[in-house]
């Protein structure tokens, strides 16, 4: 049990390195290659889009997801922790509603269609999914008035359906910079050179994109081990059976 803390804790420390320097790197892209930021219906707003989305869907998302697997956390009250992963998660919600906003404010501006990629509709389907994900755990876990029975049910679907969506968060962010240096890097607009000549901007969002899946896969391996699962009352003997780590 010990060394299986201890695992869990430096997987723990590289999911949070990994989480800040997705945030550290698409904050960086949009600063040294994309001019900043602004908030004027301009090519500068448009720049918070990525940096809202990867911060709230994914990093945000992936560090809420895993809360309950903290084996400090299993001690404690979990009504608790029930509270800073609902808060965790709003604000994730929040912050990927805003980089909605910056991106429809954009377009409006610009004159430019809505949802036509492949790229929008998983990310418009992801937050919407989010949203309905949100006010469910809400209704069914957080409120007193909640049925046992409905509980039971909806905590095998809440935490599908949370995997399903950080696993869609992941695709959007991913096939959204791709997406993004198509259009900025073709070569003929303002000078800029061709996303295939592998310019610096390019090398530099393409290793955005492979922290982003590393990311994604040290959260997704934190969900899948058993071993790190909260166990509720009643089911400490079961942790026993499983096999030690060696």
């Amino acid at each position: 049990m010990i060394s299986s803390s201890v695992l869990f804790y430096g997987i723990y420390v590289l999911c949070l390195c990994l989480g800040l320097l997705c945030v550290v790197f698409v904050s960086y892209w949009n600063i040294e290659w994309r001019g900043g930021f602004a908030w004027d219906a301009s090519f500068l707003q448009f720049n918070w889009h990525p940096v809202l989305m990867v911060t709230g869907l994914v990093v945000l998302y992936g560090n809420a997801a895993i809360l309950y697997r903290i084996p400090f956390t299993w001690s404690q009250r979990k009504q608790c922790w029930k509270l800073v992963h609902a808060a965790l998660l709003l604000s994730s919600l929040f912050l990927s509603i805003l980089g909605l906003c910056a991106v429809f404010d954009f377009h409006t501006g610009y004159h430019i269609p809505n949802l036509y990629s492949l790229h929008s509709w998983v990310g418009i389907c992801t937050v919407v999914l989010f949203t309905v994900q949100w006010v469910l755990g809400l209704v069914g876990f957080l409120s007193p008035c909640s049925p046992l029975g409905f509980r039971k049910l909806l905590k095998p679907v809440h935490a599908w359906m949370g995997m399903a969506i950080f696993i869609l968060s992941l695709a959007s962010c991913l096939s959204g910079i791709n997406e993004k240096l198509l259009l900025a890097l073709d070569g003929n607009s303002n000078s800029t050179a061709a996303y295939s000549s592998h310019p610096a901007e390019a090398l530099f969002a393409n290793f955005l994109g492979v922290l982003i899946v590393a990311f994604g896969l040290v959260v997704l391996g934190i969900l899948s081990n058993q071993r790190w699962n909260r166990l509720e009352p009643g089911q400490e003997s079961s942790r026993s059976l499983l096999p030690e780590d060696n």
